[in-house]
Protein backbone atom coordinates (compact mmCIF):
# COMPACT_ATOMS: atom_id res chain seq x y z
CA UNK A 1 0.00 0.00 0.00
CA UNK A 2 1.38 3.53 -0.91
CA UNK A 3 2.20 6.13 1.44
CA UNK A 4 -0.37 8.51 0.33
CA UNK A 5 1.21 11.52 2.42
CA UNK A 6 4.52 10.60 1.02
CA UNK A 7 3.20 10.80 -2.53
CA UNK A 8 1.65 14.33 -1.87
CA UNK A 9 4.59 15.24 0.15
CA UNK A 10 2.57 16.58 3.00
CA UNK A 11 2.65 15.65 7.05
CA UNK A 12 0.57 13.29 8.68
CA UNK A 13 -1.28 15.61 10.60
CA UNK A 14 -1.67 18.34 7.61
CA UNK A 15 -4.75 20.41 6.97
CA UNK A 16 -7.32 19.71 4.20
CA UNK A 17 -5.96 23.10 2.35
CA UNK A 18 -2.77 21.97 2.31
CA UNK A 19 -3.32 18.67 0.92
CA UNK A 20 -5.02 20.43 -2.10
CA UNK A 21 -2.14 23.38 -2.38
CA UNK A 22 0.22 20.23 -2.31
CA UNK A 23 -1.69 18.57 -5.45
CA UNK A 24 -2.35 21.54 -7.25
CA UNK A 25 1.30 21.62 -7.62
CA UNK A 26 2.14 18.29 -8.33
CA UNK A 27 -0.63 17.65 -11.16
CA UNK A 28 0.22 21.14 -12.79
CA UNK A 29 4.26 19.92 -12.89
CA UNK A 30 3.32 16.03 -13.24
CA UNK A 31 0.21 16.03 -16.21
CA UNK A 32 1.13 14.54 -19.52
CA UNK A 33 0.24 17.34 -20.97
CA UNK A 34 3.00 19.29 -19.45
CA UNK A 35 5.25 16.50 -18.69
CA UNK A 36 5.03 13.55 -21.43
CA UNK A 37 6.50 9.97 -20.39
CA UNK A 38 5.93 7.29 -19.24
CA UNK A 39 7.29 8.32 -15.56
CA UNK A 40 5.42 11.03 -14.92
CA UNK A 41 2.07 9.36 -15.95
CA UNK A 42 2.56 7.19 -13.02
CA UNK A 43 3.58 9.64 -10.92
CA UNK A 44 0.63 11.46 -11.94
CA UNK A 45 -1.58 8.56 -11.09
CA UNK A 46 -0.01 8.66 -7.37
CA UNK A 47 -0.40 11.85 -6.72
CA UNK A 48 -4.20 11.71 -8.14
CA UNK A 49 -5.07 8.49 -5.92
CA UNK A 50 -3.32 9.84 -2.66
CA UNK A 51 -5.18 13.07 -3.37
CA UNK A 52 -8.58 10.77 -3.26
CA UNK A 53 -7.53 9.14 -0.34
CA UNK A 54 -6.37 12.30 1.90
CA UNK A 55 -9.37 14.88 0.90
CA UNK A 56 -12.02 12.57 1.84
CA UNK A 57 -12.59 12.64 5.35
CA UNK A 58 -13.29 8.64 5.85
CA UNK A 59 -11.03 7.25 3.28
CA UNK A 60 -8.28 9.13 5.39
CA UNK A 61 -9.35 8.21 8.57
CA UNK A 62 -9.21 4.11 6.99
CA UNK A 63 -5.45 5.16 6.06
CA UNK A 64 -4.64 6.36 8.93
CA UNK A 65 -5.72 3.26 10.57
CA UNK A 66 -3.44 1.07 8.44
CA UNK A 67 -6.27 -0.14 6.52
CA UNK A 68 -6.56 0.02 2.72
CA UNK A 69 -9.34 2.65 1.65
CA UNK A 70 -9.73 0.37 -1.45
CA UNK A 71 -9.98 -3.20 -0.03
CA UNK A 72 -6.74 -4.23 -1.62
CA UNK A 73 -7.86 -2.59 -5.21
CA UNK A 74 -4.84 -0.68 -6.67
CA UNK A 75 -6.81 2.24 -7.79
CA UNK A 76 -5.80 4.16 -11.04
CA UNK A 77 -6.54 7.59 -12.14
CA UNK A 78 -10.40 7.93 -11.77
CA UNK A 79 -11.38 5.02 -9.65
CA UNK A 80 -12.93 6.40 -7.34
CA UNK A 81 -12.06 9.95 -8.19
CA UNK A 82 -13.96 12.39 -10.10
CA UNK A 83 -14.10 15.05 -12.89
CA UNK A 84 -16.06 16.94 -10.27
CA UNK A 85 -12.93 16.05 -7.44
CA UNK A 86 -10.27 18.40 -9.87
CA UNK A 87 -12.71 20.99 -10.46
CA UNK A 88 -13.12 21.46 -6.80
CA UNK A 89 -9.51 20.75 -6.21
CA UNK A 90 -8.40 23.80 -8.92
CA UNK A 91 -11.16 26.00 -8.47
CA UNK A 92 -13.45 25.47 -5.85
CA UNK A 93 -16.78 23.07 -4.87
CA UNK A 94 -19.00 23.21 -7.23
CA UNK A 95 -16.70 24.19 -10.57
CA UNK A 96 -17.49 20.47 -11.78
CA UNK A 97 -21.36 20.32 -10.24
CA UNK A 98 -24.32 19.11 -11.75
CA UNK A 99 -25.90 21.03 -15.08
CA UNK A 100 -27.98 23.64 -14.14
CA UNK A 101 -30.83 22.29 -15.88
CA UNK A 102 -33.73 24.48 -17.91
CA UNK A 103 -33.98 28.32 -17.14
CA UNK A 104 -37.78 29.23 -16.54
CA UNK A 105 -39.31 32.11 -18.55
CA UNK A 106 -40.81 33.27 -15.88
CA UNK A 107 -39.10 35.61 -13.53
CA UNK A 108 -39.53 39.21 -11.05
CA UNK A 109 -39.54 42.54 -12.79
CA UNK A 110 -37.44 45.21 -11.87
CA UNK A 111 -37.76 48.07 -9.78
CA UNK A 112 -38.81 51.27 -10.61
CA UNK A 113 -37.98 54.84 -9.61
CA UNK A 114 -39.68 57.79 -10.79
CA UNK A 115 -39.48 62.09 -8.99
CA UNK A 116 -42.36 63.68 -8.22
CA UNK A 117 -42.26 67.34 -7.88
CA UNK A 118 -44.71 68.59 -4.83
CA UNK A 119 -45.78 71.66 -3.69
CA UNK A 120 -44.75 72.52 -0.02
CA UNK A 121 -48.58 72.67 1.39
CA UNK A 122 -47.94 68.99 0.44
CA UNK A 123 -45.65 68.50 2.70
CA UNK A 124 -46.99 70.31 5.67
CA UNK A 125 -50.16 68.57 5.36
CA UNK A 126 -50.09 65.75 3.08
CA UNK A 127 -52.13 65.24 0.26
CA UNK A 128 -52.74 63.15 -2.99
CA UNK A 129 -51.03 63.75 -6.65
CA UNK A 130 -51.66 61.87 -9.84
CA UNK A 131 -48.61 60.22 -11.33
CA UNK A 132 -48.01 58.50 -14.68
CA UNK A 133 -45.66 56.22 -15.65
CA UNK A 134 -44.70 54.39 -18.48
CA UNK A 135 -43.49 50.51 -17.35
CA UNK A 136 -44.18 47.03 -18.30
CA UNK A 137 -47.31 45.30 -18.20
CA UNK A 138 -48.77 41.75 -18.67
CA UNK A 139 -49.35 41.35 -21.90
CA UNK A 140 -53.23 40.98 -23.05
CA UNK A 141 -53.38 39.00 -25.80
CA UNK A 142 -51.17 35.88 -24.61
CA UNK A 143 -51.93 36.54 -20.87
CA UNK A 144 -47.78 36.47 -20.19
CA UNK A 145 -46.95 33.12 -21.62
CA UNK A 146 -46.00 34.79 -24.70
CA UNK A 147 -47.61 32.23 -27.18
CA UNK A 148 -50.45 32.98 -29.76
CA UNK A 149 -53.69 31.57 -27.94
CA UNK A 150 -54.33 28.48 -28.70
CA UNK A 151 -50.83 27.58 -29.38
CA UNK A 152 -47.82 26.22 -27.29
CA UNK A 153 -44.68 25.33 -26.73
CA UNK A 154 -42.00 22.21 -27.96
CA UNK A 155 -39.13 21.02 -26.63
CA UNK A 156 -35.67 22.77 -28.22
CA UNK A 157 -34.72 20.24 -30.79
CA UNK A 158 -31.01 21.42 -30.16
CA UNK A 159 -30.61 20.85 -26.64
CA UNK A 160 -33.59 18.24 -26.07
CA UNK A 161 -35.07 20.71 -23.46
CA UNK A 162 -32.29 20.66 -21.10
CA UNK A 163 -31.40 24.70 -21.56
CA UNK A 164 -27.81 24.25 -22.39
CA UNK A 165 -25.52 22.16 -24.48
CA UNK A 166 -22.39 20.65 -23.53
CA UNK A 167 -19.05 21.26 -25.58
CA UNK A 168 -15.78 18.74 -24.58
CA UNK A 169 -12.37 21.55 -24.44
CA UNK A 170 -8.59 20.03 -23.98
CA UNK A 171 -6.95 21.49 -20.95
CA UNK A 172 -3.55 20.76 -19.09
CA UNK A 173 -5.87 18.06 -17.09
CA UNK A 174 -6.82 16.58 -20.43
CA UNK A 175 -10.32 16.70 -21.97
CA UNK A 176 -13.18 19.10 -20.08
CA UNK A 177 -16.82 18.79 -20.13
CA UNK A 178 -18.13 22.34 -20.44
CA UNK A 179 -21.69 23.87 -20.21
CA UNK A 180 -23.27 27.09 -21.78
CA UNK A 181 -26.63 27.99 -22.25
CA UNK A 182 -28.72 26.67 -25.66
CA UNK A 183 -28.57 29.48 -28.18
CA UNK A 184 -31.84 28.06 -30.30
CA UNK A 185 -33.74 28.85 -26.78
CA UNK A 186 -31.89 30.96 -25.27
CA UNK A 187 -31.55 28.34 -21.93
CA UNK A 188 -35.32 28.23 -21.76
CA UNK A 189 -35.45 24.16 -23.02
CA UNK A 190 -38.55 24.91 -24.36
CA UNK A 191 -39.36 26.68 -27.85
CA UNK A 192 -42.71 28.93 -28.27
CA UNK A 193 -44.11 27.38 -31.83
CA UNK A 194 -46.32 30.49 -32.11
CA UNK A 195 -45.29 33.96 -30.88
CA UNK A 196 -47.65 36.36 -29.98
CA UNK A 197 -48.21 38.66 -32.61
CA UNK A 198 -48.64 41.06 -29.63
CA UNK A 199 -45.45 41.00 -27.93
CA UNK A 200 -43.44 38.81 -30.09
CA UNK A 201 -43.09 36.06 -27.61
CA UNK A 202 -42.15 38.29 -24.44
CA UNK A 203 -45.36 38.30 -22.67
CA UNK A 204 -45.39 42.11 -21.53
CA UNK A 205 -45.69 45.29 -23.36
CA UNK A 206 -44.91 48.52 -22.65
CA UNK A 207 -47.44 50.63 -21.52
CA UNK A 208 -49.10 54.21 -19.76
CA UNK A 209 -50.16 53.84 -16.69
CA UNK A 210 -51.91 56.78 -14.01
CA UNK A 211 -51.94 56.12 -10.49
CA UNK A 212 -53.20 58.23 -7.39
CA UNK A 213 -49.81 58.78 -5.20
CA UNK A 214 -50.92 59.50 -1.31
CA UNK A 215 -48.03 61.93 0.22
CA UNK A 216 -47.43 61.68 3.91
CA UNK A 217 -47.21 64.59 5.73
CA UNK A 218 -44.10 65.94 6.49
CA UNK A 219 -41.92 64.56 3.45
CA UNK A 220 -39.07 66.25 1.96
CA UNK A 221 -36.76 66.46 -1.24
CA UNK A 222 -35.53 62.93 -1.34
CA UNK A 223 -37.76 61.35 0.47
CA UNK A 224 -39.24 57.86 -1.06
CA UNK A 225 -42.40 56.15 -1.20
CA UNK A 226 -42.08 52.82 -1.60
CA UNK A 227 -45.33 51.03 -3.62
CA UNK A 228 -44.95 47.19 -3.28
CA UNK A 229 -45.73 45.57 -6.20
CA UNK A 230 -46.17 48.62 -8.82
CA UNK A 231 -43.12 48.39 -10.73
CA UNK A 232 -42.62 46.81 -13.84
CA UNK A 233 -44.77 43.00 -14.54
CA UNK A 234 -41.50 40.17 -14.79
CA UNK A 235 -41.02 38.34 -18.26
CA UNK A 236 -43.53 35.66 -18.91
CA UNK A 237 -46.11 37.31 -16.80
CA UNK A 238 -44.23 37.30 -13.92
CA UNK A 239 -44.61 39.26 -10.29
CA UNK A 240 -43.83 42.99 -10.78
CA UNK A 241 -41.30 44.92 -9.33
CA UNK A 242 -41.38 47.64 -6.81
CA UNK A 243 -42.02 51.23 -7.52
CA UNK A 244 -39.71 53.91 -5.29
CA UNK A 245 -41.41 57.64 -5.79
CA UNK A 246 -38.83 60.17 -5.09
CA UNK A 247 -40.38 63.51 -3.87
CA UNK A 248 -38.63 67.03 -4.79
CA UNK A 249 -40.40 69.40 -2.82
CA UNK A 250 -40.94 72.59 -5.18
CA UNK A 251 -39.50 75.92 -3.59
CA UNK A 252 -42.04 78.56 -1.85
CA UNK A 253 -42.06 82.30 -2.68
CA UNK A 254 -42.88 83.06 0.79
CA UNK A 255 -41.85 80.26 3.21
CA UNK A 256 -38.37 78.43 3.68
CA UNK A 257 -38.17 75.12 5.19
CA UNK A 258 -35.23 73.86 7.70
CA UNK A 259 -36.35 70.86 9.42
CA UNK A 260 -39.51 71.06 10.36
CA UNK A 261 -39.66 74.93 11.16
CA UNK A 262 -40.68 77.21 8.47
CA UNK A 263 -39.20 80.85 8.04
CA UNK A 264 -40.80 84.07 6.21
CA UNK A 265 -39.90 87.52 6.62
CA UNK A 266 -42.06 90.10 7.61
CA UNK A 267 -41.95 93.71 6.35
CA UNK A 268 -42.20 95.92 9.24
CA UNK A 269 -42.83 99.56 8.53
CA UNK A 270 -40.56 101.71 10.42
CA UNK A 271 -43.06 103.45 12.54
CA UNK A 272 -44.80 100.55 13.59
CA UNK A 273 -41.24 98.34 15.02
CA UNK A 274 -40.95 102.16 16.86
CA UNK A 275 -44.38 102.27 17.96
CA UNK A 276 -45.31 98.51 18.24
CA UNK A 277 -48.32 97.01 16.56
CA UNK A 278 -50.84 94.19 15.10
CA UNK A 279 -50.27 92.77 11.70
CA UNK A 280 -51.31 89.82 9.99
CA UNK A 281 -49.38 87.39 8.12
CA UNK A 282 -51.20 84.75 5.08
CA UNK A 283 -49.89 81.28 6.70
CA UNK A 284 -50.33 78.09 5.35
CA UNK A 285 -53.59 77.58 8.37
CA UNK A 286 -55.38 81.38 6.96
CA UNK A 287 -54.89 84.65 8.53
CA UNK A 288 -52.94 84.83 11.61
CA UNK A 289 -52.37 88.22 13.82
CA UNK A 290 -48.72 89.21 14.54
CA UNK A 291 -48.14 91.58 17.27
CA UNK A 292 -45.20 93.74 16.84
CA UNK A 293 -43.49 94.94 19.81
CA UNK A 294 -42.73 98.62 19.98
CA UNK A 295 -39.01 98.85 19.63
CA UNK A 296 -38.54 95.89 17.12
CA UNK A 297 -35.58 95.18 15.75
CA UNK A 298 -34.62 94.42 12.13
CA UNK A 299 -33.82 90.78 11.84
CA UNK A 300 -35.86 89.93 15.17
CA UNK A 301 -38.24 87.11 15.13
CA UNK A 302 -41.61 86.17 16.09
CA UNK A 303 -42.64 82.51 16.84
CA UNK A 304 -45.88 80.96 16.18
CA UNK A 305 -45.53 77.44 17.63
CA UNK A 306 -46.82 74.36 15.74
CA UNK A 307 -47.61 76.26 12.67
CA UNK A 308 -44.62 74.38 10.56
CA UNK A 309 -44.70 71.23 8.80
CA UNK A 310 -45.79 67.91 10.11
CA UNK A 311 -43.02 65.46 12.14
CA UNK A 312 -42.52 62.70 9.39
CA UNK A 313 -42.71 59.89 11.76
CA UNK A 314 -44.53 61.51 14.94
CA UNK A 315 -47.27 63.94 15.84
CA UNK A 316 -47.27 67.44 16.16
CA UNK A 317 -45.99 70.54 13.29
CA UNK A 318 -42.94 72.23 13.53
CA UNK A 319 -43.11 76.26 14.47
CA UNK A 320 -43.42 79.16 11.92
CA UNK A 321 -40.57 81.35 12.81
CA UNK A 322 -41.33 85.32 11.01
CA UNK A 323 -38.27 87.84 10.98
CA UNK A 324 -38.98 91.40 10.67
CA UNK A 325 -37.67 93.20 8.05
CA UNK A 326 -38.27 96.38 8.72
CA UNK A 327 -38.91 98.86 5.77
CA UNK A 328 -36.79 102.54 5.81
CA UNK A 329 -39.17 105.00 4.11
CA UNK A 330 -37.14 105.93 1.09
CA UNK A 331 -39.26 108.46 -0.46
CA UNK A 332 -41.35 111.40 2.24
CA UNK A 333 -43.22 114.56 1.40
CA UNK A 334 -42.23 117.97 3.40
CA UNK A 335 -44.59 117.35 5.89
CA UNK A 336 -43.37 114.16 6.73
CA UNK A 337 -39.41 115.48 6.82
CA UNK A 338 -39.78 118.03 9.16
CA UNK A 339 -41.84 115.59 11.36
CA UNK A 340 -39.08 113.52 11.38
CA UNK A 341 -36.31 116.30 12.03
CA UNK A 342 -38.63 117.52 14.96
CA UNK A 343 -38.58 113.48 15.93
CA UNK A 344 -34.50 113.68 15.35
CA UNK A 345 -33.96 116.93 17.81
CA UNK A 346 -36.30 115.66 20.71
CA UNK A 347 -33.70 112.54 20.64
CA UNK A 348 -30.73 114.18 20.17
CA UNK A 349 -29.79 112.64 16.54
CA UNK A 350 -29.65 115.36 14.66
CA UNK A 351 -26.01 114.83 13.73
CA UNK A 352 -25.48 111.22 15.57
CA UNK A 353 -22.24 110.34 16.47
CA UNK A 354 -21.14 106.50 14.70
CA UNK A 355 -20.78 103.76 16.55
CA UNK A 356 -19.48 100.65 15.41
CA UNK A 357 -21.22 96.95 16.66
CA UNK A 358 -19.66 93.71 16.59
CA UNK A 359 -19.87 92.18 12.90
CA UNK A 360 -22.48 90.07 11.80
CA UNK A 361 -25.20 90.71 14.28
CA UNK A 362 -27.29 93.87 11.81
CA UNK A 363 -30.18 92.12 10.10
CA UNK A 364 -28.26 90.41 7.44
CA UNK A 365 -26.26 88.47 9.76
CA UNK A 366 -29.46 87.40 12.26
CA UNK A 367 -30.64 85.96 8.45
CA UNK A 368 -27.38 84.18 8.26
CA UNK A 369 -27.56 82.99 11.96
CA UNK A 370 -31.17 81.67 11.61
CA UNK A 371 -30.24 80.08 8.88
CA UNK A 372 -26.87 78.53 9.93
CA UNK A 373 -26.82 74.71 10.03
CA UNK A 374 -26.81 73.81 14.07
Amino acid sequence: MNDYYEDLGVSRDASPEAIKQAYRRLARKLHPDVNPGPEAEERFKRVSQAYDVLSDPDKRRQFDLGNDPYGGAHAGFGQGFSFSDIMDAFFGAGAGGPARGPRSRTSRGQDGLVRLPVELMDAVFGGERELTIETAAACGTCKGDGSQPGTGTRRCDVCGGRGEVQQVQRSFLGQVMTSRPCTACQGFGQVITDPCFECSGHGRVRTQRTMTIAIPAGVDSGTRIHLAGEGEVGPGGGPAGDLYVEVAVNPHPVFTRRGDDLHASLQVPMTAAALGASMKLETFDGLQDIDVRAGTQAGETITLRGLGVTHLRAGGRGDLIVHADVRTPTRIDAEQEALLRQLATLRGEEAPAGKLAAGGHGFMGKMRDAFKPR
